[in-house]
This record gives structure tokens, sequence and C-alpha cells, in this order.
């Protein structure tokens, strides 16, 4: 079992800092229990520090801004600051950029399928905490789902809606099933059960949206 050090400490009191006053999309749970649950996952599946830590820190430029790229680096090392970057799908001040609802479509997309090319050729140490987030969130979409005050009315809180969210974890779930990634099973079923709850029966990548 890896031994945490005064590192992660200081990444969860950073992740405080930078996350303290956000919520999940659409709900009123703290964005901190996301980075959390990322970061237990990682240690569960046999992640060290290093990914630990980027587990705790993986949103923060892309929710947070560029200027923090620099910061982790400076704070917690090449490796950290590696696989957040690697798990960064666009930075906070790029997503901006696209105004009205059709382009804000078009560049999600645009940034799914280069976030899904990357994970093809990613390290392990990055496949690990990516496919770990990618799980969490499975897992949260999965228990709305089968919320009766929820159901699929989560899909509205994406800017892809139903259809493009599940190809979007069908393609996921592909990826890290290719790449042999130990938390692939776990997330396949997820996004199997997600599809059921959805009442959609046919799988689509996202490609195919």
């Amino acid at each position: 079992m890896p031994a945490m050090t005064h590192r992660f400490t200081r990444a969860l009191e950073y992740a405080r800092e930078v996350h303290g006053t956000q919520t999940r999309k659409g709900t009123e749970i703290t964005y901190l229990a996301h980075v959390l649950g990322v970061a237990s996952l990682v240690l569960e599946n046999g992640g060290n520090e290093d990914q630990a830590i980027a587990g705790l820190l993986h949103d923060i430029v892309e929710d947070c801004g560029q200027a923090h790229e620099q910061q982790i680096r400076e704070d917690f090392g090449l490796v950290v600051a590696g696989i957040v970057m690697d798990c960064t799908d666009g930075a906070a001040e790029e997503k901006l950029e696209a105004i009205g609802p059709q382009e804000q479509l078009l560049d999600w997309k645009r940034r799914k399928r280069a976030y899904l090319a990357r994970l093809s050729t990613a390290s392990d140490a990055t496949l690990l905490v990516s496919a770990c987030d990618k799980l969490y969130n499975a897992r949260a979409i999965v228990a709305d789902l089968e919320n009766p005050k929820i159901g699929t009315s989560v899909f509205k809180r994406f800017k892809s809606g139903r259809e493009g969210t599940l190809a979007y974890y069908h393609s996921l779930s592909e990826v890290f099933n290719y790449r042999g990634s130990p938390v692939a099973a776990q997330l396949d079923a997820a996004v199997v059960r997600m599809h059921v709850r959805a009442g959609v029966g046919e799988r689509r990548g996202l490609g195919m949206v």
C-alpha cells in the first residue's frame, strides 16, 4: 500500500481552496466530493501517491484556468502536472470561447474526440486517473437515473444531451477496455446500466453521434 505523505495533504488543501465553493453540475453537492472520490478510486485500484494527488487536482485547469498548470508543476512535480494536463480536455478559458448552444455542442464534440484520441496513447499513470474520473461520473449519472425525482432529466445538465452523453461514455469504455485498464470492467458495467436506465438498448460511440 502506497504511503501518503504531506504532499497529499497539501494537494487536498489546494483542491479545497480552488473547488471549495463549487458544486457538482445540477446539484448542491460540493465539488470536493468528486475529487475525493476519484482519488479514493485511484488508490483502491493500485494507484500511487502521485496518481492520487492528480486525482485530487485533475479538474483544476479545466474548471479554473490555465494559470494553475504552472502552480501544480511547481508544488507537486512534473509527473502530477503531466497527468493533470493529460486529463484536461480544455482549459476553462478555451471553453468560454464557444458561445451559443450549437457552437458549444460542436466544441464539446471536438474536445471529447481529441480526449479519446489522447487516451489511446496515454501513459498507464494517466489512464488510471482518467478511468477513475469517468467511473465516478458514470456511477453518479446512473444514481441520478435511478432516482425517481431525477431520472432521464439528468441529461439536461449536459451540453450533449442524452445521445451525446451515452455515446461519449460508450467510447470511453471502449478505449479503456482496449488499453486494458484495471478499471475497465467497472466502467463498462456502469455504462451498460446507464444505457438501460436511459432506455437506450443500442450502444453507439461518439463518432456515430
